[in-house]
């Protein structure tokens, strides 16, 4: 167990720096800079640029953010949120979007698991066909035309819900259904497929030649081998959800992360789309190593310290 686990941590420090590097000089080969859209002089322009370091060469401003990387600075904002640290940033926005989508995430491991045992035990009836429908629409429509119904119908026509804002309950009710349709569908359909081969196994035959119940068979013996799969969709589902929707935060103007991803990239704001970047990296390195130490809880067969990392 602890030689994988350090082999899985030094396989995410390589990761991050792979990724840091890369979105780097990407964004320094873009047209424009992080003040060309405001309207200054050629003077005060070059000002900044000393200011902040970018009149030195490329080499070295890679090297002093790779430097500061490591000691967890993640810079100062050059446009959006002048004067203020990324690290500030992330810390004012994030919990923003781990409260939405801490709600998500739930929403959608619950739905989703039990629309998948109500069609797995319904097998091609009509609970099993109303379930496989919804998950189809779940799957294929975007989050932000779910995001754009909701506010149209329950905003707009009805008056039911709160369209923006963030400071009711009632204001999370739309970017949860949001941001949980495809993830919840996805489950379902995991959930489904997993169980329906368990209900074939042996020990499941054997579990009810012993007389057990229904409920007994699926929740004690089959339903913990089936969540398998959707333990490996957890993974990328959190460190996605978690650090924010960038579409459906911005429709519903919520503080979160993701509005503030996309506000850094429409201004060229290097280090905040440095730094959320490199967050959104370790988040899912680290959500990926929880899961992996997950599986051994579900199936003590699962061996880490023979599993290739």
């Amino acid at each position: 167990m602890l030689k994988y686990v350090l082999k899985r941590i030094v396989s995410s420090i390589v990761t991050i720096f792979i990724v840091a590097t890369a979105v780097f000089f990407l964004m320094r080969f873009m047209p424009g800079g992080p003040f060309d859209g405001e309207k200054m002089t050629a003077e005060t322009k070059k000002n900044l640029e000393v200011k902040y370091g970018l009149d030195k060469p490329l080499g070295e401003q890679y090297k002093t953010y790779i430097g500061n990387l490591v000691k967890g600075d993640l810079g100062v904002s050059l446009n959006t949120y002048k004067g203020r640290t990324v690290n500030w940033l992330i810390g004012y926005s994030f919990p923003a979007s781990a409260k939405v989508g801490s709600l998500a995430i739930l929403v959608s491991l619950v739905l989703g698991i039990l629309l998948g045992i109500v069609a797995a035990l319904y097998q091609d009836k009509w609970p099993d066909s109303l379930s496989m429908f919804i998950s189809t629409l779940g799957v294929t429509i975007p989050s932000f035309v779910i995001a754009a119904v909701l506010i149209y119908f329950f905003a707009v026509q009805w008056r039911i819900l709160p369209a923006t804002g963030f400071s009711s309950w009632k204001n999370y009710i739309m970017p949860v259904i949001a941001l949980s349709g495809s993830s919840t569908a996805f489950i379902t359909r995991l959930s489904r497929n997993r169980l329906i081969d368990v209900m074939k196994s042996d020990y499941i035959r054997t579990a009810k030649a012993k007389g057990l119940s229904e409920t007994t068979v699926i929740f004690k013996h089959a339903l913990k081998n089936s969540l398998i799969p959707v333990v490996t969709y957890l993974g990328p589902l959190i460190a996605s959800i978690l650090t924010g929707s960038f579409v459906v935060e911005k429709m519903f103007a919520i503080p979160g992360l993701g509005r503030e991803f996309v506000q850094s990239v429409t201004n060229r704001d290097y280090t905040v789309l440095l730094g959320a970047t490199v967050f959104y990296c370790v988040f899912l390195v680290v959500a990926n190593l929880l899961v992996d130490l997950i599986y051994v809880v579900i199936d003590p067969r699962i061996k880490l310290d023979n599993t290739e990392a």
